[in-house]
């Protein structure tokens, strides 16, 4: 079993499973979010791990909702312009000019924090929804995740879960991708 696999399993899901997870999830009272950090390269066997617990808590009589934020990305920047222009403009320019691009689409035209809130469960129950935020990685470098997280607050109101692909800096600092310099304003509990 690797390290994300037991921090899974014996640390995260027993929480999940509780009648009401969100006091042992945070501190924050309108933020029942934390966030899980696996190494980058674990990506694929993260989402097998994540389908497992899905089901495990589905048997625990809990409404799981998955949020993939590739999938999110995608739609943002499809609402801009047909997915071969972006290809065309990508050939035709420069990366600098491709990532700040998609990251104002992300922040002004098609906010990722909408995309993201309108695909939380339908009639919130704290006490039954659990959400899992995950493919995060797709939005490297384009965005990164201190900015959903502090956006999200106060329009979270089940246990969120957002799978971060990173290194852990001290005790509370995160490198995304374990590449980008660590961000240390993190205030939701990190698994």
């Amino acid at each position: 079993m690797t390290d994300f696999e037991r921090r899974l399993r014996d640390d995260l899901e027993p929480i999940l499973g509780l009648p009401d997870p969100r006091e042992k999830l945070s501190a924050y009272h309108d933020m029942p979010y934390a966030l899980f950090r696996y190494d980058p390269e674990q990506e694929y066997p993260l989402r097998r791990e994540l389908t497992m617990l899905r089901t495990r808590l589905i048997q625990k009589s809990k409404r799981v909702t998955r949020i993939s934020l590739a999938e999110c990305l995608y739609e943002a920047i499809a609402s801009m312009r047909p997915m071969e222009d972006w290809y065309d403009a990508e050939r035709s320019g420069t990366i600098e000019e491709t990532v700040q691009t998609i990251t104002n689409i992300l922040e002004k035209y098609a906010p990722l924090v909408d995309l993201v809130a309108k695909r939380m469960p339908a009639n919130p129950d704290p006490r039954t929804d659990v959400v899992l935020i995950n493919r995060t990685g797709a939005l490297f470098p384009v965005y990164r995740t201190f900015s959903l997280l502090e956006q999200l607050k106060g329009r979270v109101v089940v246990p969120t879960i957002l799978f971060y692909p990173g290194d852990l800096d001290g005790a509370s600092g995160l490198r995304f991708m374990g590449v980008l310099d660590a961000e240390h304003n993190y205030r939701p509990k990190i698994f």
